[in-house]
């Protein structure tokens, strides 16, 4: 066979003068489509192609224009590099268990209430009205019965007080302005003094101007330990889980993703939960992976305990729940209403993880 096609097409169409007219015309487009074809080869030999990211079309190297980036692998690098950063640094950490003056058997813990900075995701630096510089404010851990001093200092530019949400006071202590008691002036201190009555999981916060105070960061879990413990009493891990939504946001523990702390166990542990929602809106959090056990509502144990995976948590709620750690891996633990936790720039607000360690 001939190394040219266009010769064995040339010997069956030679033979009168149209099959000469079809040959030339033939053999003309042919030349045209080789010289196209070597000119492209010649052209690609010279400058080596290199392949654009997220695979865009080819572009000659040292080409000045600028790889094409579709808006979905835009997308796909945003969320990328959310997750890849939790979880992140940032200065301060609230929640910490703050410890007691023991003076004549009373438990004496002092709050001051200031305007801090606080960094709630990493770089975003607000505003804060903190307890002792930390949002949110000391945790108060007493045993039923105990006797409990709180003394707070205002240092901030208006009136404020504290309400123990959820603790069964005599009148005098509930800590509401010109109902209770006056309001706490600033550069004035306060003390509240009482008995804890009724264990379980509660919290404290500011009750004066309260929607602007406590959406700062004026709140706080105040948990009391049963005297005879029940069944879910020793957890391997007991993890307080404060939900807000007011001036910083959406917070877990007054961070947002990535910089919110993933609750940690090893596979086999019981892990307990408390949700207590300081916010203004109702917060589904979803677990995946595990089911929940639900144990307590507003510090009262449930006589039959129910399981779920998605347990919605209604402003001033407490819940608790147990978590058997069975399943290993890194699981997202976030609120189900999805504009609370994800958007096209990747997620936010109220997500973390469970991660269950073998």
């Amino acid at each position: 066979m001939s190394d040219h096609p266009m010769d064995e097409r040339a010997a069956k169409l030679l033979g009168g003068t149209s099959s000469r007219r079809r040959f030339l015309r033939d053999t003309t487009l042919t030349a045209v489509v080789v010289g196209v074809a070597t000119a492209c080869k010649n052209s690609a030999a010279a400058k080596p192609i290199a392949q654009s990211a997220a695979g865009a079309a080819p572009i000659p190297s040292g080409s000045t224009a600028v790889p094409a980036i579709s808006p979905a692998d835009a997308m796909d690098a945003m969320h990328e590099k959310g997750i890849k950063a939790f979880p992140a640094a940032t200065a301060g950490k609230g929640n910490q268990l703050i410890e007691p003056r023991i003076h004549d058997g009373v438990k004496t813990f002092e709050l001051t209430a200031r305007k801090i900075r606080w960094e709630t995701a990493p770089g975003n630096f607000v505003e804060a009205w903190a307890y002792n510089e930390q949002v949110p404010g000391p945790q108060i851990r007493v045993r039923e019965g105990d006797r409990v001093r709180v003394i707070l200092h205002n240092e901030l530019p208006e009136s404020t007080a504290i309400h123990f949400h959820g603790l069964e006071l005599p009148n005098a202590q509930d800590g509401v302005p010109f109902i209770t008691q006056p309001p706490v002036k600033g550069g004035q201190s306060y003390t509240y003094e009482f008995t804890v009555p009724n264990a379980g999981s509660h919290m404290y916060h500011s009750h004066h101007n309260s929607a602007k105070q406590v959406g700062l960061g004026l709140l706080g879990a105040f948990i009391v330990e049963p005297k005879v413990k029940g069944p879910h009493d020793d957890p391997d891990v007991d993890q307080v889980f404060i939900l807000n939504d007011g001036a910083h946001g959406y917070t877990f523990n007054g961070k947002s993703f990535p910089a919110t702390a993933p609750l940690v166990a090893k596979l086999g542990q019981k892990l307990r939960i408390r949700f207590m929602n300081e916010g203004m809106m109702i917060h589904p959090m979803h677990l995946h992976g595990m089911h929940m056990t639900v144990i307590a509502k507003d510090g009262w144990p449930l006589s039959s305990p129910w399981k779920c995976d998605t347990l919605n948590v209604a402003p001033g709620e407490r819940w608790d729940v147990v978590v058997n750690c069975n399943n290993p891996g890194t699981w997202a633990f976030h609120c189900h209403i999805l504009p609370h936790a994800e958007s096209d720039h990747g997620m936010f607000g109220m997500v973390t993880a469970l991660v269950v360690q073998e």
